[in-house]
């Protein structure tokens, strides 16, 4: 079974342009992202699903220089980017993450894949109900699902979020959610990056944490903050995208 993570990337965001290619030390945000994920030891491969916008040529140049696979299509069909990207590299198990969770932790998308694999599962997701920091953001499914939903679905809001129809169809799949424990559950907390107030928080976390141990964990992120109290109030007062479920028929 080829294991493959599928960064979601894209210049275009509305909230804050260009965020992914932000600087932070010297390295854009998507550049760790990256290296986070090279140290998930369960991974076969690393592949970004970009646009064939433009601007997002920058990103395409940018995963060249990192040596990891680049895959561009549809901005607004994320679904048959996803799974397009999956299928040029022949990937049998999707983990799939989005560019603006750069402090995405391996060990929690090590966890993430060894539960889907340890269960006769057929999506896991450890964000739909919210335990974990938002921005630590992982789902794990095969190539084959996405397939099959590839053909079932031609509603827009499926084919821009690319699991929305598995997750709204629990009576056809068997989901796992993964929720946190201990230390790391803190749904309130936002270590995503939506917003500049993100990018400033983003920031201090790396520059605190990066220059000290390059491999810092979630559990790290939570303590430092913990014992910085004042930090998470940069942005505690962003509202948060969610997607409404619709009813089903």
């Amino acid at each position: 079974m080829k294991i493959v993570a599928i960064i979601e990337a894209r210049m275009g965001s509305t909230r804050l342009p260009g965020k992914v290619m932000k600087p932070i030390l010297g390295k854009p945000v998507l550049e760790f992202l990256i290296e986070r994920l090279k140290n998930v030891k369960l991974l076969d491969e690393i592949i970004v699903a970009t646009t064939t916008n433009k601007e997002d040529k920058a990103i395409e140049d940018l995963t060249k220089k990192l040596k990891v696979k680049c895959f561009r299509g549809s901005e607004k069909d994320c679904l048959g980017r996803v799974l397009k990207a999956a299928k040029s590299i022949k990937a049998d198990l999707i983990v799939e993450t989005l560019g603006d969770c750069p402090l995405t932790d391996p060990k929690i998308i090590e966890k993430c894949i060894k539960t889907f694999l340890s269960g006769k599962y057929d999506y896991l997701n450890n964000a739909l109900i919210h335990t974990f920091p938002n921005g630590l953001d992982v789902q794990v499914y095969p190539t084959k699902l996405l397939e099959e939903v590839d053909l079932l679905t031609d509603d827009p809001l499926d084919r821009e979020h690319v699991t929305y129809y598995i997750y709204t169809h629990p009576e056809k799949y068997k989901i796992k959610i993964l929720k946190a424990t201990g230390e790391l559950n803190w749904p309130k907390l936002a270590i995503t990056l939506d917003t500049l107030e993100d990018y400033k928080l983003i920031k201090i976390i790396f520059e605190n944490l990066y220059t000290k141990n390059k491999k810092f964990s979630a559990l790290d992120i939570v303590r430092f903050l913990h014992n910085n109290p004042k930090l998470p109030n940069i942005n505690k007062h962003i509202k948060r995208k969610i997607v409404a479920q619709k009813p089903r028929k």
